[in-house]
């Protein structure tokens, strides 16, 4: 993954100024739920059940919502401020929670409700946790065996034209990302658009903004492929299988503006490349043992009726013992972090690369919400957003914002909020979360590591110049869906 510090905005100063656009935005929006909630009336607040201990509307609540306000615009700002996101994350948990037991101190009959409430979403989070750390594990064997490197030369010395080069790299993206998280997967299919470019930076800038949308809407269709459908996964709201009924707004989504964008390719073909990688030892047997992992957990869910995360730990315990089969000795090929020194194919040093900052940015989010569930302020908000708007308009609003606020605390405090809805609104709201990032080029970690990767090529403003085609595309997914939703809720 490229260094945090150094990735380009377009220019020195442009980082600075778009996090802190991102960083007001966010605090704008939470502003408004917080004045949308100020401004209900008090019989709309009387029923609310967290009112029986403590409002939201309190010391203790507003100080709770100020400190996550004040978390979300840090963790916007992590570049210029070049702070770790987790940071401000897991101390606005810590303090939230303190919050939150401090006023229930003294009182035996609040303590304990205070307690299990922790307890539960502590639990969320390690099912969570280790879910992602093993998915991590395996996207980083299989890196440093060399199997996305082998992929990255065979397509960069098939001599393509741009345009079949656009589309090549776009169709790759969507069906990856199904299966690796977004940022991966934009990593990778990124790094064969550049192989391939030829030096020319029209196309590099037109395919890095395919490469983002594809991305982020092949996560959309897949309970895999996402954290925020993972999350819903995991909290029993829809099917492994029913993340399936996405795979056509999903497609909807990508194709819509990549038709649009590719009127734009520049014709010809870019030089032939002679790029090399070797498939090391293990590599093969690294994927096929992950796709076998895959159908583990799903089986575990849907057979045993166990938790996705058995299935996953169940894997990494093979995922260790193929790398004994290994062997220390086997000379190391590539991480996706790019470090090859220490010894050979070894297991820990995998699961050190992993993206321990993300996790415990989740970790954070999660806990923070959580207190802010506690404390009232999802029920307030849940009343103003879905009984107000409807599921429908909630859901394509909050899609829309998670191009500004990011999508896990988005979807988070909508699973806290528990709205009445069916598993057709519960499949929407997985797929705006997972496909509104692509209306901005800091939307997405895709969009923000193929920032870094593409320096001065890939910019936000040539992200924004398609952001129209990608609105369209959005809005035709959202259609298409509530379109095709009778046909598979009829009898």
């Amino acid at each position: 993954m490229p260094d945090r510090s150094t990735r380009p905005f377009g220019s020195p100063t442009a980082p600075r100024r778009r996090a802190a656009v991102r960083a007001a935005g966010g605090a704008l929006a939470i502003a408004a739920g917080l004045a949308l909630t100020l401004g209900a009336t008090p019989s709309a607040l009387a029923g609310t059940p967290a009112m029986a201990a403590m409002t939201a509307i309190s010391p203790t609540g507003l100080a709770a919502l100020a400190l996550f306000a004040m978390s979300c615009a840090l963790v916007a700002l992590e570049e210029p401020l070049r702070l770790a996101k987790s940071k401000p994350a897991m101390l606005a948990a810590a303090l939230i929670w303190a919050l939150v037991a401090w006023s229930a101190r003294g009182d035996a009959t609040a303590a304990v409700p205070v307690a299990d409430a922790f307890r539960q979403v502590f639990l969320d989070y390690s099912e969570l946790f280790f879910f992602l750390v093993v998915s991590m594990a395996f996207v980083e064997a299989m890196a440093e065996r060399g199997v996305f490197a082998t992929l990255c030369a065979a397509l960069a010395r098939r001599g393509w034209s741009y345009r079949r080069l656009f589309w090549a790299t776009g169709l790759l993206a969507f069906a990856l990302s199904s299966v690796l998280n977004n940022l991966t997967t934009a990593l990778v299919i990124g790094a064969v658009a550049l192989a391939s470019n030829g030096g020319n930076t029209r196309f590099i800038a037109l395919a890095c903004v395919n490469i983002v949308v594809a991305a982020n809407a092949g996560g959309a269709w897949s309970a895999f492929g996402d954290v925020t459908t993972l999350m819903v996964w995991q909290a029993g709201h829809a099917g492994f299988f029913e993340f399936f009924r996405l795979f056509v707004p999903a497609l909807v989504n990508w194709l819509l503006p990549a038709v649009l964008m590719s009127l734009a390719v520049p014709a010809g073909r870019p030089p032939a490349q002679a790029a090399t990688a070797t498939l090391q030892r293990g590599g093969i047997a690294i994927a096929g043992l992950f796709a076998a992992t895959i159908a583990a957990t799903v089986a575990s869910v849907q057979w045993l009726a166990l938790p996705a995360v058995y299935g996953m730990l169940a894997g990494l315990a093979f995922l260790q013992g193929l790398a004994w089969w290994i062997g220390p000795r086997t000379r190391p090929a590539h991480s996706a972090a790019g470090d090859d020194t220490g010894p050979g194919f070894d297991i820990f040093r995998i699961l050190a690369r992993a993206e321990w900052d993300t996790l415990l940015f989740f970790g954070g989010v999660l806990l923070s919400v959580g207190g802010l569930a506690f404390l009232g302020w999802l029920e307030l908000a849940s009343t103003q957003l879905y009984g107000q708007l409807g599921a429908t308009a909630a859901n394509v609003t909050l899609g829309v914002a998670s191009a500004v606020i990011d999508n896990v605390p988005i979807m988070s405090a909508v699973l806290q909020m528990q709205p009445t809805m069916d598993h057709e609104q519960w499949l929407l709201i997985a797929l705006t979360c997972g496909v509104g990032g692509s209306l901005l080029s800091i939307g997405s970690a895709a969009g923000v590591a193929l920032m870094g990767v593409a320096r001065g090529q890939y910019t936000f403003l040539s992200h924004l110049r398609w952001s129209w085609a990608i609105a369209l595309g959005y809005a035709a997914s959202v259609a298409v869906h509530l379109w095709l939703a009778p046909v598979f809720t009829a009898p």
